[in-house]
């Protein structure tokens, strides 16, 4: 059998997967070619699609996608993904990756909430020959030198790679994006009110920096009522503003504890927390680890 198939939203093992070692924090799948349908999945890893024969269509977060050749889609992790339908002649390849992962590679910090935003309004992006040419040499070469393990400097080429494939594929995305952008502005929908809202709202969580965690800041800076934001949220990105900001001072507060030496009182108080007993509580609350255990083990 030269496929892979997915019983749950892990990273496959087996023939045509590659992945550094024995961790499944960065993971290439080829020929990928059967989901179980029927299941829905709630995943922790984010996940590359490309479509590179037939199709296949999913609910993903309540809404109906579907994929053709050349198609890219990304599952951006905690998001119920399911109902798969596929032709038969359908194969992809995948990219799995983990949130540590995208630290070790460095991406977090060319990745913006605007990004996100759009990825979860747009989640596919149609690949033209040229970008499918480019993508084919990047997934190509990761999975080559992901099967040869005896280069002094492995995990350094790898992450290097797999950091510019991945900012080719954020080009990609960015351009769609702008392209979807200046179809909405042609088109002068009557939704186009509640899509500035919510750019607005993720560039001030942005420039936050992690430091504000009330909705009703956010609601006051917008002149709209907590509930309306978190009605406009729960109709276009099926999540509440309490999701977008937690994750960014999550990511806010991982930073600080890879790459710098702060304490966890100086970070307590960079981060607007009450005093370093609440903010161990909170990030151990979302992270499963004290912030001192994720340090050891991160830094």
């Amino acid at each position: 059998m030269d496929s892979i198939a997915i019983h749950s939203l892990t990273p496959p093992k087996g023939v045509n997967s590659y992945r550094m070692g024995d961790s499944d924090d960065l993971v290439m799948v080829d020929k990928f070619k059967y989901f179980p349908p029927g299941k829905s999945f709630n995943g922790e890893h984010g996940i590359f699609f490309f479509c590179t024969r037939g199709m296949v269509q999913f609910e993903y977060d309540g809404t109906t996608i579907k994929l053709q050749k050349n198609d890219m889609f990304l599952y951006m992790a905690h998001s119920i993904i399911g109902n798969f339908l596929t032709s038969s002649d359908f194969v992809c390849r995948q990219i799995w990756f983990s949130r540590n992962e995208l630290f070790n590679i460095n991406i977090n910090t060319n990745i913006s909430l605007a990004d996100m935003t759009q990825l979860k309004l747009n989640p596919v992006v149609h690949l033209d020959d040229n970008d499918v040419s480019i993508v084919d040499t990047y997934f190509n070469l990761l999975c080559r030198r992901m099967a040869d393990t005896s280069s002094i400097l492995y995990y350094d080429i790898i992450r290097s790679l797999t950091g510019t494939t991945m900012l080719e594929l954020l080009s990609l995305m960015r351009r769609s994006r702008k392209i979807v952008e200046s179809e909405y502005q042609d088109l002068n929908l009557p939704n186009i009110h509640k899509r500035h809202i919510i750019d607005k709202f993720m560039s001030l969580l942005e420039n936050s920096d992690g430091r504000i965690r009330k909705v009703e800041f956010f609601a006051k800076q917008l002149n709209i009522t907590p509930k309306y934001l978190s009605t406009i949220l729960k109709e276009t990105m099926n999540r509440r503003p309490s999701v977008y900001i937690q994750l960014f001072t999550m990511k806010a507060i991982e930073y600080r504890l890879r790459f710098t030496d702060m304490t966890m009182q100086e970070i307590a108080n960079d981060l607007n927390f009450p005093n370093a007993s609440f903010f161990g509580k909170y990030f151990k609350e979302h992270s499963g680890m004290t912030p001192l255990e994720y340090r050891k083990k991160y830094h």
